[in-house]
């Protein structure tokens, strides 16, 4: 028997560590030739690691959540006989590939937090002998529970036997008339008594540990807000027209096997922004702050927050402006479910320049994204509504009508795109999306 040690090998984006997410195998376990034991997370994209040989896992380098160096030891597997000698020399060049650590950052805020968490022995010496801390306070003696009341109280058979149901002290129920203990004493002690009427039983507290997708979001919106001042604009857009052409296409999208896909609002959406963005460049890019450089990008890549199990992934529809509204469904579709089931591989999750995300049905009346670093705005569509409205009657008059009414949101980072920029973004979005016959037009 041969142990053979399995080192986190270079996957070629750069990276100096990965996160384990999942565990597949345990210790113990036996793991095949080929197969996947264990799934990493990059900066960029969750990996799985397959076995290069056949044995039984005797030691791994962490729980879910640990960060494994490239070039360490990731696992441990002992397995019958020799190592091939491809197999080894291929995990030899994975540890000498590790990169060089990197250099300690120059953040003077980062140092003073090194030298408070790490103080100079000598200096903790000085304090201790100039200020010595006064002994610990002795813990308090915990004041004992109050016995039920001992005190006569008048009531009914009946309410006694509801109040010991219930496990009231009678002694604590005030009564309203005679010094007599009734019902309703007993309903209103009740509704001013925690846990009266409770929607839903109190559970226990529940510690989860945050990793994977979910710490990386966390890390990614905490950077986006700290870095980025952010501010938000909103605006009300009358989408009967709209919705009235959509349905219009969808009824006549075919059948069988050469049909168009169903429209939903989202790629007529994007049709509009991607016709507006060339009179506003400052929206359709990215800044590269650590370097002071505003990139203003020609193609749309638009990225699509989708929802899943994992948390919000952001896949990238590449090239929009040069998609219809079919190619445009197609993709959306595509992008969206290689999310939820994690086959959306690493160059269709970055590269965007601008985001859409959109609750859907959930939407709401507003909302204020929080922009997907270092592009400079987010916008976001907002639930579809009826409501009357006055329109036009076409002789100089009005009229009443029924209408659809959507808000469209944009957050903006003010470092680049500035409050006029946006509202007049919007404004010109508004447009198309109220005359969607402009949508179509080339």
């Amino acid at each position: 028997m041969a142990k053979f040690t399995f080192n986190m090998p270079d996957i070629g984006e750069g990276i100096a560590e990965a996160e384990i997410v999942q565990w597949h195998k345990q210790v113990g376990d036996t793991v095949s030739e080929d197969e996947e034991f264990v799934d990493m997370m990059t900066d960029k994209a969750t990996v799985p690691m397959e076995s290069p040989v056949t044995g039984k896992i005797v030691e791994i380098a962490g729980g879910e959540g640990d960060m494994v160096s490239i070039g360490s030891m990731l696992v441990v597997i002992e397995v019958e006989g020799e190592v091939p000698d491809d197999v080894a020399e291929e995990n030899e060049a994975a540890a000498d590939a590790a990169p060089a650590p990197a250099p300690a950052p120059k953040d003077r805020d980062v140092e003073k937090r090194i030298e408070v968490e790490n103080p100079d022995p000598s200096d903790a010496d000085d304090a201790m002998a100039a200020d010595p801390s006064p002994p610990p306070a002795p813990a308090p003696t915990p004041t004992p529970a109050p016995a039920a009341s001992s005190v006569k109280v008048l009531a009914s058979p009946a309410v006694r036997k509801r109040a010991k149901e219930l496990g009231v002290d009678l002694g604590q129920v005030k009564p309203s008339e005679e010094g007599r203990v009734r019902h309703g004493d007993l309903d209103q002690f009740l509704s001013y008594s925690d846990g009266f009427g409770a929607a839903a039983p109190t559970r226990a507290d529940e510690a989860k540990k945050v990793i994977g997708m979910r710490r990386r979001i966390a890390e990614n919106m905490a950077a986006s807000k700290r870095n980025i001042p952010h501010f938000s604009y909103v605006e009300e857009c009358d989408v009967t027209e709209l919705e009235a052409l959509r349905a219009q296409l969808n009824a006549n999208k075919g059948e069988g096997a050469g049909s168009r896909p169903k429209l939903t609002i989202l790629p007529l959406l994007i049709t509009a922004i991607c016709k507006t963005l060339p009179d506003f460049p400052m929206i359709n890019a990215r800044y590269d702050d650590e370097a002071g450089v505003v990139t203003r990008h020609g193609a749309v890549n638009l990225g699509m927050a989708a929802q899943t199990d994992a948390g919000l992934m952001v896949p990238v529809i590449k090239n929009a402006q040069a998609k219809n509204l079919w190619q445009l469904a197609n993709e959306i579709t595509r992008l969206a479910e290689a999310a939820r089931n994690g086959t959306a591989r690493s160059e269709e999750m970055q590269g965007g320049t601008l985001t859409v995300t959109s609750l859907g049905p959930l939407g709401g009346v507003a909302t204020t994204p929080v922009i997907n670093r270092p592009e400079v705005a987010i916008i976001g569509p907002n639930r579809i509504i009826e409501r009357p409205m006055y329109v036009s009657d076409g002789n100089g008059g009005e009229r009443i009508e029924k209408r659809k009414l959507m808000n469209i949101s944009i957050s903006c980072d003010h470092r680049v795109v500035d409050g006029w920029d946006a509202a007049s973004f919007v404004q010109a979005l508004k447009k198309l999306l109220e005359a969607p016959a402009l949508i179509l037009v080339s």
